[in-house]
């Protein structure tokens, strides 16, 4: 990224440049100013490549991502490069732990599982006002929640399948064509007239590496309080692993290259929420309508009626994300905290008898990645697929 200078930020979407300035300094101000500024030029051009040169451009695309640069006779200059990019040595890319895939996190249970990434991780992307006033102008996420909500899963679990990243593999392939769908919401966002000097670029690299955090520090953040937690291995081979992810999404390494644990990740998260507005109408019509789609099939698992299912989901919002954030999106106010030993404690016992042995582990992963899997095995035409596929728009 380009350095830019304090006087540059935008002023509406960095609203508390003194007070980063005074937590990180001013070479955090001016990453987060850069980050504010910048897209993905990568992407962006592959983006205008496909628009210009159509169905044969995206032919080559999609053979290049499955089976290599080096497998195409010639390809398009923007195609070419954005595979020489992808395709380079990562210092993340850790043979053994890719073939193994994210265990970790694949060995929380499929429901506390959607309720970090519901309540937890999508609820803390949605409180970023600059993001969430990209999504709504989309105009799907408000109307068609519950799609965005299994398509996001699918990207997720088929990125952390083990060789779930190898070149060709369903989590490469997703993960690059989400990176190049981000591309394709910057280019329509900014020809409806963004204002990129009060707003940033949209999807810009401070959104992305917020997103970065929220699968990998907001989700075990949130576990934590109800008693699901990781031992220090586990803390490192999560971020290794999404460290990889991170590369083939385009995230500028100088904005996480440097976290390994909660505890770094805790620096970057606080840089990132420092510099953000409070949420908006944006971000409280996105999480409506988040608990709008999650309460039915919750409610279903739970065999709860969807009133009560939808105030335990307030309360384990309000948990997750804070009292202040809960406040401005409109939370209900219910305290979970009662029932918090209660539940901590069955999930504590949970996963030390998952822990007991290696088979124990490797079986409890299994079935919470077959259940996984089955949960969003219906979802079909993922938009981040047919956006770059030959008949895509």
């Amino acid at each position: 990224m380009r350095t830019a200078s304090p006087a540059t930020i935008p002023p509406h979407r960095l609203v508390n440049a003194e007070e980063v300035r005074a937590r990180h300094g001013d070479a955090a101000l001016r990453l987060v100013a850069d980050g504010l500024r910048a897209g993905d030029p990568a992407a962006d051009a592959v983006i205008a490549e496909l628009d210009a040169l159509g169905a044969p451009a995206r032919r080559t695309l999609q053979q290049g991502l499955r089976d290599g640069l080096a497998s195409l006779d010639s390809a398009p200059p923007a195609i070419a490069a954005l595979l020489r990019e992808v395709e380079a040595p990562s210092p993340w890319a850790d043979p053994e732990l890719l073939a193994r895939g994210d265990t970790v996190g694949m060995s929380v249970s499929p429901f506390w599982n959607t309720m970090a990434f519901a309540l937890g991780s999508l609820v803390h992307t949605y409180s970023a006002p600059g993001l969430a006033r990209v999504l709504v102008g989309t105009g799907r996420l408000t109307s068609a929640a519950g799609r965005r909500l299994a398509e996001t899963g699918l990207w997720k679990v088929n990125a952390c399948l083990p060789g779930g990243l190898s070149r060709g593999a369903p989590g490469y392939l997703d993960t690059l064509q989400v990176r190049l769908l981000h591309a394709r919401v910057r280019a329509a966002t900014a020809r409806r007239g963004w204002d990129t000097d009060t707003w940033g670029v949209p999807v810009n690299q401070i959104d992305t590496a917020r997103t970065w955090l929220d699968f990998t520090l907001i989700p075990f953040r949130a576990l934590a309080k109800v008693g699901i937690t990781l031992t220090e291995t586990e803390e490192a081979d999560l971020y290794r692993y999404w460290h990889h992810i991170a590369h083939l999404l385009g995230l500028a390494p100088e904005l996480h290259e440097h976290v390994r644990d909660h505890v770094t990740a805790e620096s970057l998260l606080d840089l990132i929420d420092t510099a953000n507005a409070p949420p908006n109408d944006d971000s409280r019509a996105l999480v409506n309508a988040l608990i709008d789609v999650t309460t039915g099939p919750v409610s279903a698992r739970l065999s709860l009626p969807e009133p009560a299912t939808r105030t335990m989901l307030h309360a384990l919002t309000r948990l997750m994300q804070g009292d202040e954030i809960a406040d401005a999106l409109h939370i209900e106010q219910v305290d979970i905290a009662p029932f918090l030993p209660l539940i901590a404690m069955g999930n504590t016992t949970t996963l030390r008898w998952q822990r007991f042995t290696p088979e124990s582990w490797h079986t409890a992963v299994a079935e919470h990645t077959r259940a996984r899997q089955a949960e969003y095995s219906r979802v079909a035409d993922a938009e981040y697929r047919t956006h770059v596929s030959p008949d895509g728009a």
